[in-house]
C-alpha cells in the first residue's frame, strides 16, 4: 500500500464515524469537512514528502553518473547484467538450484530502481542541456 492509500485508509473509519453520529446533518457536515481538510492537508504534506524523495534519488544517481570512477558509474548496469545471467540460467535450469522467492523478490526491486534511475539520469541529461 502506498502512503496516500495508507492515508486514505486511515481517515475512512472516521468519516464512518460522522455518518453515524446521532446528531444534525449541519454537524456531520462540518465535522466531514474539518475531516476533509485535514486529510488534504496530510496529502500535500505526503505529496511534498515524495517529491522531495525523488529530487534526493535524482541527486544520487546524478552523481554515480558524473562520478570520477568507474565503479560508481557502472555498479547499477553490472548489477542488471548479473540478474539477467541469473534468470536465463534459472529459466533454462542451468542453476544448481533454482532462485529463491526472494531473489525474485530482489529482481524486481533491482530492476524497478535500475529503470527509474537510468530515466531519471536521461531526463536530467536532457534538461541539463536545455
Amino acid at each position: 500500500m502506498n502512503l496516500f492509500g495508507f492515508i486514505g485508509s486511515v481517515f475512512k473509519p472516521a468519516a464512518d464515524l460522522i455518518d453515524n453520529l446521532h446528531t444534525s446533518e449541519k454537524e456531520k457536515l462540518d465535522a466531514r469537512n474539518e475531516l476533509f481538510k485535514l486529510q488534504a492537508e496530510l496529502f500535500s504534506k505526503a505529496e511534498e514528502y515524495e517529491t522531495e524523495l525523488l529530487k534526493a534519488k535524482s541527486t544520487i544517481i546524478t552523481a554515480e553518473a558524473q562520478s570520477q570512477s568507474w565503479i560508481a558509474r557502472n555498479w547499477r548496469p553490472i548489477t542488471m547484467l548479473t540478474f539477467l545471467g541469473l534468470v536465463v540460467g534459472d529459466s533454462f535450469g542451468l542453476l544448481v538450484t533454482p532462485l529463491a522467492p526472494e531473489a525474485w523478490t530482489l529482481l524486481q526491486i533491482g530492476l524497478g530502481g535500475y529503470v527509474v534511475g537510468r530515466s531519471a539520469e536521461k531526463v536530467y541529461k536532457d534538461f541539463k542541456s536545455k
